[in-house]
């Protein structure tokens, strides 16, 4: 989002957004989407609890399992582990170098993931979240460690920013979620890490 456009269209040309970076605890309890125009390339947005809306997420921690489903629409479902909890993952013939990429990986490992949110209700009403991969890559500790700390600023960040933006305000209704809730998240995560 250059310039803070908040859009996935500029000029006529379409333009991915910004992967937001989002620890798992904070994801699981986003269960507000929405889609920002009448268009059908028109972004789907997940908001927040800390109150940003975000299209796309970046995340990192240890590949723990990943399982191949399927035969005519082979797909693979992982699950990334970061300091707070668990991402799941998926990959499908949609995303073709996602799928390869996953294919060659082994767990467990550390690995880099940007993929789009998508919540699912579940039969009985609880909202589930998981990640539609665009890329996975293998890296080492020192990647999934800056990860963290950077995760952990933008997480304080969005928190220090809670209540004045429109997408702040609607978060604090929908939510009613205390903010030290996951300001404690963060110090926990970054006192997880022996740096």
């Amino acid at each position: 989002m250059i310039g803070g456009a908040a859009g996935g269209k500029r000029e006529g040309f379409f333009y991915r957004e910004p992967a937001k970076r989002v620890f798992a605890v904070e994801l699981k309890e986003s269960r507000i989407h929405f889609k920002e125009g009448q268009d059908e390339k028109s972004p789907t947005y997940i908001l927040l609890p800390t109150g940003e809306r975000c299209n796309r997420v970046f995340l990192a921690g240890t590949l723990t399992e990943k399982r191949r489903q399927g035969e005519q629409n082979m797909f693979y479902r992982a699950r990334v582990v970061d300091p707070t909890g668990t991402f799941f993952v998926m990959a499908g013939s949609y995303q073709p170098e996602a799928m390869q990429q996953i294919a060659r990986l082994e767990p467990p490992t550390f690995v880099a993931v940007v993929g789009k949110p998508n919540v699912y209700q579940a039969p009985d009403g609880a909202a589930l979240i998981s990640i539609r991969c665009e890329s996975i890559t293998q890296v080492d500790k020192d990647i999934r460690d800056q990860w963290v700390l950077d995760t952990g600023k933008a997480t304080l960040d969005r928190i220090d920013q809670s209540g004045q933006t429109p997408d702040g305000e609607r978060a604090k209704r929908e939510y009613n979620i205390d903010p030290a809730l996951f300001r404690k998240v963060v110090y926990e995560a970054l006192s997880q890490m022996k740096i």
